[in-house]
C-alpha cells in the first residue's frame, strides 16, 4: 500500500503542479474561460488514462500464461525506464519548474492563444496518467493484495489534487526540491523492487537463464500477514528466497539511482536566484 500510495502522491503531483500552476495564472489574468477549457482538457486526459489502463489490464489477463509473463517483464522494464527518466528530469527541472510554467503560460497568452495552456494541461494528465497505470500495473503483479494496492494509490492521487488545488487558490506552498528528493528516494527502492520481479519473470518467460541459484533465504523475515512481510515485499519488492539475478538487479539499478537523487546539487551561481517554493 505505501509503494502505490507514494506512486499516486508523485506521479499525480507533477500533473497536478502543473494544472495548478497554469490554473491559478490564468484566473490571476482573469482569463475564466481559458480555465474551464482547461478542466476540460484534465477531465479528458483522465478519461483516456482510464480507458488505457482498463485496456492494458484485460489484454494481460487474456494471454497465456507464458505470455503473459513476458508482457510483465515487458511492463516492468517499461515502468522502470519512465521513473527513471522521470526522476532525473525533476532532478533537474523541480526549482524552475513554477517559473518556466508562467513563462510558457504567458507567452501563450500574448500570442492569443489559450489552447495552447489546455494542450499543455491535457498532455501533462495524459503523460502522467500513462505512467501511472503503466508503474501501478507493474507494482501490482509484484504485489499479494491488489485491493490495499489500489486504496494506496487512489489515496495518493487524492493527495496530490488537493495540493495541485491548495496551489490554485493560493493557500500551499510547497519546496519542490525537497520534496521531490524524498518522494525519489522512495521511488528509486519501489523501481528496483520492480527491477526484480522483471528479473524473475523473464526467468519464467524463459529470457534470463543466467544467475537463477538462490542466494538468500529471507523467509523467516518475509512472513505472510506480518509488517514485515509488507514492507519486504510490498516496498522492497524481495521475495523469500531471492535468486542472484534478481539481487543483482535490485543492486545495480538501486545504488547508482539513490546517488542520483540524493547526491548534493551543484552550488548556484552568485547570480542565480535562490528557490522559492511553489505557490499561487
Amino acid at each position: 500500500m505505501l509503494a502505490t500510495f507514494v506512486i499516486g502522491l508523485r506521479e499525480g503531483l507533477e500533473a497536478a503542479l502543473v494544472v495548478g500552476i497554469v490554473a491559478a495564472f490564468l484566473r490571476q489574468r482573469g482569463e475564466v474561460r481559458a480555465v474551464r477549457y482547461v478542466w476540460m482538457g484534465v477531465l479528458a486526459a483522465v478519461v483516456l488514462c482510464a480507458g488505457a489502463a482498463l485496456a492494458l489490464q484485460a489484454y494481460s489477463q487474456g494471454l497465456p500464461q507464458r505470455q503473459q509473463e513476458q508482457l510483465e517483464t515487458v511492463v516492468g522494464l517499461v515502468a522502470v525506464a519512465m521513473v527513471t527518466y522521470m526522476i532525473f528530469w525533476m532532478t533537474r527541472h523541480a526549482r524552475s519548474m513554477k517559473g518556466d510554467l508562467e513563462r510558457a503560460a504567458d507567452t501563450a497568452l500574448a500570442s492569443g492563444s489559450s489552447w495552447a495552456l489546455v494542450a499543455m494541461a491535457f498532455l501533462a494528465v495524459l503523460r502522467e496518467g500513462l505512467e501511472t497505470s503503466v508503474f501501478l500495473l507493474a507494482t501490482f503483479q509484484n504485489s499479494r493484495d491488489n485491493a490495499q494496492g489500489a486504496l494506496g494509490a487512489a489515496l495518493g492521487v487524492v493527495l496530490a489534487v488537493a495540493l495541485g488545488y491548495g496551489i490554485y487558490r493560493g493557500g500551499v506552498k510547497l519546496n519542490l526540491t525537497r520534496l521531490f528528493r524524498a518522494t525519489g528516494v522512495l521511488l528509486v527502492v519501489v523501481a528496483a523492487g520492480i527491477v526484480m520481479g522483471a528479473a524473475h519473470t523473464a526467468y519464467e518467460a524463459g529470457w534470463l537463464l543466467a544467475g537463477q541459484q538462490q542466494v538468500l533465504d529471507l523467509s523467516a523475515l518475509v512472513e505472510p500477514g506480518t509488517v514485515r512481510a509488507a514492507l519486504l515485499q510490498g516496498v522492497l519488492g524481495w521475495q523469500p528466497r531471492p535468486t542472484l539475478a534478481e539481487v543483482l538487479g535490485w543492486v545495480v539499478y538501486a545504488v547508482p539511482m539513490l546517488l542520483v537523487v540524493l547526491w548534493p546539487r551543484a552550488r548556484r551561481t552568485a547570480g542565480e536566484r535562490a528557490p522559492q517554493p511553489v505557490s499561487a
